[in-house]
């Protein structure tokens, strides 16, 4: 069998409703000027510019905004290494404590309250003596010592009983909020995307999953949980996911790539209130690995949790919003728009940041990003909007002309999004945000490409588990295909493809080589 029909059979098999599917890529690391890429341990005073960046003590209103900033810097700290716990007790407590600030008091009771052990009471009795010497802090930072409870748990089971998603409504100090996670069916059941949700909006959102996985055919039950069988099925989720992610060399590109929480501080924020919880004296009910809960529906809910809105993939079942109109000549040129094009799946992640004037067509995005990720143009293409689906004009599958279409009409506003497929065998989906609107440039040229991550995949090598899988046999000599890999790719050797490998210049170069 070739790697393309290999890979296909594959990605077809091994659907995923993880946010980001278990991808693991090996390479080098690009190396920024932080501490710990630098090799050396932070300074006092590079802990005092971290604390200034995580807590604004006075644009803060819950309490759960400082276990979120507690959650980030645990995280980045547990991707660096298994001596995090000692530089925290050694180095970030006392630190904190000597800042004697609101914002080092709020910090240390994060901490106390996210971790567990001898940190957690480290952090605590810091607090506490910043209490006791006069430093102030909001009367909503007690909470944190508020009890947690929950209620309404439950899990989401396809026919085939397969459980793809849980949900359990925390509760504290009269404040509420719902908490979800998506299992991946094809990797352990292993923990895929955490949503954390304002309360108010999860009925809305619940319903509207239901209501379309019905009308796509799918006989989805809601399934109720005891407190105790929710915590085991959870942490065991939870703990698939650390031990997949733990042969992840680059962990802590992901943690530091997001401008917010990510998966791994959400879910050390989650596992602290677990902890409130009451321990499963018995293993919760084995769920299958058959989902048949198309995956689209599952994005169709992240989208509607997503805090900037629906504003992504548009379910088949929906009508979709009527199409602003084009911009006119007396409206002025158009804005540039900034965007970050990422390739869903891909861990580490792979993505590009271009600037392109905001009145591009849908046609000509298309050949940008093509040329931007190395695609060939060689299979068939859409893009997923909530104004509906273009690309090739194809009235059997919904699909309207991208050439009639620009990208502000479907994208109007900073915070918009929407999602590009190419060749819909291998299934590369590509997740487009519109990060800024700038004023063009007198002597800019664009298009152009300001930013990105790592090689994209070669084309044809089966998505984005085929390409998981050619990535580990090119590192293994030994591997009876790595020299049949090679002979597909045209190389003598393996140095010849750098999955790290990535150039915003030559990007640039190329994207306007194509005009």
């Amino acid at each position: 069998m070739s790697p393309v029909s290999r890979g296909r059979r594959r990605n077809a098999k091994k659907r995923s409703v993880r946010g980001g599917a278990p991808l693991v890529v090996v390479g080098t690391p690009e190396e920024c000027d932080c501490p710990h890429c630098a090799g050396v341990q932070p300074t006092p005073g590079q802990i005092g510019d971290l604390l200034k960046q995580s807590v604004d003590i006075d644009a803060m209103q819950d309490p759960l905004e400082v276990e979120l900033a507690a959650s980030m810097l645990l995280a980045i700290g547990a991707a660096m290494g298994d001596d995090f716990d000692r530089a925290l007790l050694d180095l970030f407590v006392p630190t904190f404590e000597a800042k004697s600030t609101p914002e080092a008091r709020a910090m240390l009771a994060g901490i106390a309250s996210v971790t567990d052990g001898e940190v957690s009471r480290a952090a605590t009795e810091a607090a506490r003596r910043l209490t006791g010497a006069g430093v102030t802090a909001p009367s909503w930072l007690a909470e944190l010592d508020a009890p947690i409870t929950v209620k309404d748990c439950c899990c989401f089971v396809d026919p085939s009983g397969s459980a793809f998603l849980l949900a359990g409504r925390f509760q504290r100090a009269g404040r509420s909020n719902v908490v979800a996670v998506s299992l991946d069916d094809c990797d352990c059941c292993a923990a895929g995307q955490i949503l954390l949700i304002e309360a108010y909006r999860w009925d809305e959102a619940r319903e509207a999953l239901l209501s379309d996985l019905h009308a796509g055919g799918v006989d989805v039950t809601e399934e109720k949980l005891r407190p105790a069988d929710f915590r085991r099925t959870v942490e065991d989720a939870l703990d698939a996911r650390a031990e997949h992610d733990r042969f992840d060399p680059e962990v802590l590109d992901e943690v530091l790539e997001e401008d917010g929480p990510d998966y791994p501080a959400l879910a050390l924020l989650l596992r602290s209130w677990m902890r409130a919880l009451p321990a499963s004296r018995r293993r919760p009910r084995g769920y299958g690995h058959d989902a048949e809960v198309d995956v689209a529906s599952i994005s169709a809910l992240l989208d509607l949790l997503s805090p900037r809105g629906p504003g992504g993939a548009v379910p088949a079942q929906r009508r979709p919003a009527s199409l602003p109109a084009k911009r006119k000549k007396s409206d002025g040129p158009a804005p540039i728009y900034q965007i970050k094009v990422s390739l869903r799946g891909a861990r580490p992640p792979i993505w590009r940041r271009l600037e392109v004037p905001a009145d591009v067509s849908l046609a000509r995005l298309h050949e940008l990003i093509q040329v931007a990720f190395g695609w060939h143009d060689s299979h068939l293409h859409v893009f997923e909007t909530r104004h509906g689906s273009f690309g090739r004009p194809d009235p059997e599958l919904g699909h309207r002309a991208a050439s009639r279409v620009t990208l502000e009409q479907v994208a109007p506003a900073v915070g918009d999004k929407l999602r590009y497929t190419y060749d819909f065998g291998d299934n590369w989906e590509h997740d487009i945000l519109v990060e800024k609107a700038l004023d063009r440039e007198k002597s800019g040229a664009y298009p152009r490409c300001v930013g990105g991550r790592r090689a994209a995949p070669p084309e044809d090598c089966g998505g984005v588990w085929g390409y998981a899988e050619l990535v580990e046999i090119l590192g293994d000599p030994t591997h009876p295909e790595h020299q049949d890999r090679l002979y597909w790719l045209d190389l003598d050797d393996p140095t010849g493809f750098d999955p790290a490998r990535f150039d915003a210049k030559a990007v640039t170069v190329a994207l306007q080589q194509s005009r």
